[in-house]
């Protein structure tokens, strides 16, 4: 169990804290990593996305629909909750509320999933993590990217109405133009279309050349440890802090979305490895997604980046834990 621990969480402390150190010590300008975001959001993200989901045949998903159903729930149902009591209960603005949401709902599956369900359960259950980052980049991450677009380039982002004073402008009319305008631009990037695409490539049945295969995995083998590197640049720009916000925060990310996985599989009655799967992908970590959308549109959320800290060291226990009771659960 301790291998199993050390091979998800030790390159991920490694290469978050080579990224805070560069940015401490002014060997990375840690106020304009603009271009190495780009890499990671435009090239190596989208790459890695594709590949996972392209090569991943649609029966293997399919027969993981207790999966796919316990990661929507848990992902989702987390994400809206916490985005509302960040939105109305602590007055946050959208980006602020939608960060912070993210930073609790999405687990780490670009880097932290791989090795650990490659340890527990083997490598021909890695489809099992292309579930995951098809569930995490279809659903919560399109929709924190409408919600920073619409904060954005709503009127409330330069406080200035555009509209000629002679001109009345139905208010609805114009908040559906910004929020469709917003969608389009948040469906519109790389690292939502390409595991759409993967997505239709899978359905279809059609096996990507081998060729094109190896060279989209040679740009996305880069995407975990470009995207944690960035991140602890990004992080070497504030301090961290534990509030007792981050503290709830954290609790539901490592250890209320495990439970919840849990009982939904339980409900759907699913097969005990499915239900480990399921719980163990919902245990991992908090994502680093937030950082790189937040740098990307200007905002910068020291409290969700102090949540997705507190959860990594934090799963060193609870992650520890939900490994130790899948080695018992079902037999």
């Amino acid at each position: 169990m301790l291998s199993v621990l050390a091979l998800a969480l030790a390159p991920t402390f490694f290469v978050m804290l080579l990224g805070y150190a560069a940015g401490k010590t002014g060997h990375i300008n840690n106020l304009n990593v603009k271009e190495l975001n780009t890499v990671v959001m435009s090239y190596c993200l989208p790459a890695s996305l594709f590949v996972a989901t392209a090569t991943t045949r649609w029966s293997d998903l399919i027969a993981q629909w207790p999966i796919l159903l316990s990661l929507t729930i848990t992902m989702m149902g987390v994400y809206i909750l916490w985005y509302a009591y960040q939105r109305w209960a602590r007055q946050q603005n959208s980006s602020e509320a939608a960060l912070q949401a993210l930073a609790v709902g999405q687990p780490n599956y670009a880097a932290a999933a791989f090795p650990v369900i490659t340890a527990l359960f083997g490598a021909e259950h890695l489809s099992t993590v292309a579930v995951g980052i098809a569930v995490g980049s279809l659903l919560p991450s399109p929709l924190t990217l409408a919600l920073l677009e619409l904060d954005q380039s709503g009127p409330s982002a330069t406080g200035v109405h555009q509209a000629p004073a002679h001109e009345k402008v139905d208010p609805k009319v114009n908040a559906l133009k910004e929020i469709r305008t917003a969608c389009r631009h948040a469906l519109s990037k790389p690292i939502v279309l390409a595991p759409v695409f993967g997505m239709l490539v899978s359905i279809s049945g059609w096996q990507l050349p081998a060729a094109a295969v190896a060279s989209l995995r040679q740009i996305g083998v880069a995407a975990g440890g470009m995207g944690l590197l960035v991140t602890g640049v990004v992080l070497s720009q504030s301090r961290f802090r534990l509030t007792l916000n981050t503290v709830f925060g954290v609790g539901l990310s490592n250890i209320a979305q495990a439970l919840l996985a849990y009982l939904i599989c339980r409900l759907v009655d699913a097969p005990p490895e499915i239900t480990r799967l399921a719980v163990i992908m919902a245990a991992l970590p908090s994502g680093f997604f937030g950082i790189l959308f937040g740098n990307s549109y200007g905002r910068i959320s020291g409290e969700a980046n102090s949540t997705i800290i507190a959860s990594t060291l934090f799963s060193a226990i609870t992650l520890a834990a939900a490994i130790g009771w899948s080695y018992n659960y079902g037999g």
